[in-house]
């Protein structure tokens, strides 16, 4: 069959494509390498834990050891199911700021300015206070309250705002500087991912959609490309379509390139890769937000530590969710956020706290027994640069990632200056009560180079990799601001990988925003 769009990678851009382009009457295959996303801990909120880490749900992927984390390497998840990362992360709504898509603009990307993105927000947000001059409202991505409360987030908001932070409900207005609860994604207490959200709400009827469908490569003719190649339960088949669009994220889009001989030519040859297309740029540029988790034990607080290390909280954690869909395990990874400035002079926040009343040592293991809170904090604007590289031929064959954390000065100073606002805020008197102490970094000195060090020490992904398939006005961005892929006809890529510099907090709902804006360039193209 010709089909008149294959998409690659049914995820958070996937799933909004194949909805607009199948309801306006165009034939879409919509390929996905992983499954079903018709797992319980997939729309439980609190289910990340166990979908993170689990080769069901992730593709497992690690990083290098980086220098900048003092030669450690990280988990560095990606979701492998319909939904995509929408499916496994921590349904937090954010857009970025005002500024992040001006200075797109401003390199010569128009139609990218915060006033030319802003209604692809709007257009599929149902926004749980109604509709507004900045929200939309009766779209099919839900955004919603939480479902729970901690008095010792809103002491640690009240200290957030003693060190000069504005109290705000909203950081979705252009500029987000403050302190508030974040608004998640989430309906009733279930996590909404765009499966749900879009797959299962379209009115078209010429989408298909196959699942364990793995991409090995792009087929290229005459310097176009006219289909795919994809391995399902062990055959090998071919698709041809009008126009192929990669969706396969800020890792899986750059490695379908380089095998199919899109990519940097030395690289594509030391595999053995046949040179389609030489592009150097096709898995560089890769962008990060690297969190510093800093936490603090507590005296006398109730913190989900001391709640979930007893059999009986624990009954009680699951018959609040049962019959009410309330508490703890409805719970996104961070509840409190704060957007503030590493250095006053700044016109707009480059930091973002993440404020959980929990600790534990690492990812994956258990809470700690006593109370105690974490207020992670990222540099929103990283100037390290890392790289997404094949290793293999083989398509089923990791790639390698290197983000290259805190690879510059700037971010490093950036660092340290985050953990002294940290310190200042956790010494307010609206803390004083809980007499906290500090546990990471802990006892280090307050030198840029001590807490830099630190920073390796207790960094980690926040889950965000974008930027390795860039569009931008110059000739060496691998895509024009249609998201054509240059010197190819018949390809887009339409993703987080898309992003020529990463936006000012958690990057799911920009790159929904961007599939909604693609799907409208697609379609115009098709006119």
């Amino acid at each position: 069959m010709q089909w008149d769009y294959i998409i690659v990678g049914a995820g958070s851009a996937g799933c909004v494509l194949a909805k607009r382009l199948a309801d306006a009457n165009k034939k879409v295959l919509l390929l996905e390498a992983g499954g079903s996303d018709f797992y319980h801990w997939v729309h439980i909120p609190m289910g990340y834990l166990y979908c993170i880490g689990n080769p069901r749900t992730d593709w497992m992927f690690k990083t290098e050891a980086d220098a900048g984390l003092n030669g450690r390497s990280l988990i560095y998840p990606r979701g492998k199911l319909l939904g995509g990362c929408s499916s496994i992360n921590g349904m937090l709504y954010l857009r970025g700021q005002a500024a992040d898509y001006d200075g797109w603009r401003q390199t010569g990307l128009t139609g990218w300015g915060w006033d030319d993105v802003l209604p692809y927000f709007m257009k599929s947000e149902d926004y749980v206070d109604g509709p507004s001059d900045l929200h939309g409202a009766g779209g099919e991505w839900r955004v919603d309250n939480q479902r729970l409360h901690w008095d010792v987030l809103d002491d640690w908001m009240e200290a957030a705002a003693q060190e000069g932070l504005p109290k705000t409900t909203d950081f979705n207005r252009g500029n987000n500087e403050g302190v508030g609860y974040f608004r998640v994604n989430q309906r009733r207490g279930w996590r909404m991912n765009t499966a749900k959200a879009f797959l299962r709400t379209r009115s078209g009827q010429a989408l298909k959609v196959e699942t364990h469908a793995h991409t090995r490569r792009v087929l290229l003719e005459g310097g176009r490309c006219v289909g795919v190649e994809y391995e399902q339960n062990g055959q090998v088949h071919t698709a041809r379509a009008g126009e192929v669009i990669l969706s396969a994220g800020a890792i899986g889009s750059p490695q379908i390139l380089q095998l199919s001989g899109i990519g940097p030519g030395a690289l594509l040859q030391k595999h053995g890769i046949a040179v389609q297309h030489e592009m150097a740029g096709i898995g560089a540029n890769l962008q990060d937000h690297l969190q510093l988790r800093c936490a603090w034990k507590l005296q006398g607080a109730k913190t989900l530590n001391t709640m979930a290390n007893s059999l009986f909280g624990k009954a009680m954690i699951g018959m609040d969710y049962v019959f009410r869909r309330r508490g703890p395990m409805s719970m996104a990874p961070s509840q409190l956020g704060a957007f503030a400035k590493s250095r006053p002079e700044l016109e707009t926040p480059d930091l973002e706290f993440h404020v959980q009343p929990l600790t534990l040592e690492a990812f994956g293991q258990p809470l700690h027994d006593f109370p105690a809170m974490t207020a992670s904090v990222c540099n929103l604007r990283p100037e390290s640069r890392g790289v997404v590289e094949i290793t293999s031929p083989d398509p089923k064959a990791k790639p390698r990632i290197a983000p290259n954390y805190l690879s510059t000065e700037g971010d490093r100073k950036v660092a340290a200056d985050s953990i002294r606002l940290s310190r200042r805020i956790m010494a307010q008197s609206a803390m004083a009560k809980y007499a906290p102490e500090e546990m990471k970094p802990g006892p280090v000195g307050d030198t840029d180079a001590e807490l830099a060090r630190a920073a390796g020490d207790i960094g980690t992904t926040i889950f965000h990799p974008s930027g390795t398939v860039r569009m931008g006005a110059d000739d060496a961005a691998p895509l024009d601001g249609q998201l054509r892929m240059r010197g190819i006809g018949g390809l887009r890529v339409v993703d987080c990988s898309v992003m020529p510099s990463i936006t000012s907090g958690n990057t799911n709902s920009p790159t929904i925003m961007i599939a909604e804006k693609a799907s409208d360039m697609i379609l115009a193209s098709a006119r």
